[in-house]
């Protein structure tokens, strides 16, 4: 089988591998589209923690082709959508049920080989059914719709909340989605490019901001801003310095800055602790999806959460190379590989 491998930091490669056999609880599934997600491109830059050589891809869904003997409840034919997070189950965060900071934590397209590939192989407990009906494509959302609901199950939204998101990729754009459908009445993007301004809006965004045409913070949560004294939560889901250090300042007294984007391992920010004590902010950082990627697959198989006009384009195998090896383009949200093309 065909398989985009990361043989090294810095070098992607296009390989033939042996097709693997499912062995126990697995699944082979024969991978119909995997999504090209920031990360990829930090761990191609060596700026995440990876095990190289393997098969990239971590937001991937596809058909069951086999099953291992001990497989129950999985026949070839299911359309399914794959948790790549794998946790042991035996540590102490285990045991408290913060399995997202299991010390053994193993990820499909990280640690063991993922979905930038024809085929993948993924154990049972990891596997959730999508319906056949279902667009293929949409399926591979469920990875990161199910890390955007653990960030929101971080925070106290309720109806009649006020949020601000900054960041108009994929993460920021499901965001939007969710805190208006746990209640949020105020919902505010944050980003320089136009069209995923007016895209947010047609999303749930009740106003967006454009802050390269002045102080963003001054904008929403200055004394005539949108949200005077700033938002109940907000979002940083654009994973840059600028932005992390931006975020509480676009929180009100007593709300919660969540942390979405992820930034390079060793990049430092500066903030204010005063600040943050005299306003009572709490900082959060969100990791991973404990236990929310079947909550994540139920949104998406049921069209309460659109991700159709997040796909920016569709490639193959033999492009995936190129485009995790170089920045996003201008206006890009998501490129999803689809190995069959």
């Amino acid at each position: 089988m065909k398989a985009m491998m990361l043989e090294e930091v810095g070098k992607l490669a296009l390989i033939e591998l042996e097709k693997p056999v499912p062995l126990g609880d697995e699944l082979l599934v024969r991978v119909e589209a995997c999504g090209i997600c920031g990360t990829d491109r930090h761990l191609y830059l060596g700026e995440f923690p990876s095990r190289p050589p393997v098969t990239l891809g971590h937001e991937f869904a596809g058909i069951v082709e086999a099953v291992g003997r001990d497989v129950k409840g999985f026949t070839p034919g299911m359309r399914i959508t794959g948790d790549p997070n794998i946790a042991c189950g035996r540590c102490p965060q285990c045991h408290r049920g913060r399995v997202n900071l299991c010390h053994n934590l193993q990820a499909i397209g990280i640690h063991r080989n993922g979905g930038f590939a024809e085929y993948v192989i993924v154990p049972q407990k990891q596997a959730f059914e999508l319906p056949l009906s279902l667009d293929p494509m949409h399926g591979a959302f469920c990875e990161p719709l199910a890390c955007c609901l653990h960030g929101v199950d971080l925070t106290d939204i309720k109806p009649g909340s006020s949020a601000v998101v900054i960041g108009g990729g994929v993460i920021g754009l499901l965001v939007v989605q969710l805190a208006r459908l746990a209640g949020a009445t105020t919902v505010i993007l944050i980003t320089r490019n136009e069209a995923k301004r007016r895209l947010a809006e047609t999303l749930g965004a009740t106003a967006t901001v454009d802050p390269s045409s002045g102080d963003a913070v001054a904008k929403i949560a200055g004394i005539d801003g949108i949200l005077p004294g700033g938002a109940d939560v907000v979002f940083e889901c654009a994973g840059l310095k600028e932005t992390v250090e931006q975020a509480p300042r676009l929180t009100g007294r007593g709300g919660v800055t969540i942390i979405l984007g992820v930034l390079p391992s060793g990049l430092k920010t500066e903030i204010e602790p005063f600040d943050l004590l005299f306003r009572e902010i709490r900082m959060v950082a969100s990791f991973l999806n404990p236990f929310t990627h079947k909550r994540a697959a139920q949104l998406i198989a049921s069209g309460t959460i659109v991700v159709e006009p997040l796909i920016s384009r569709r490639i193959g195998l033999g492009e995936a190379a190129e485009a995790i090896a170089h920045p996003a383009g201008s206006g890009e949200i998501r490129t999803l590989v689809a190995p069959g093309l």
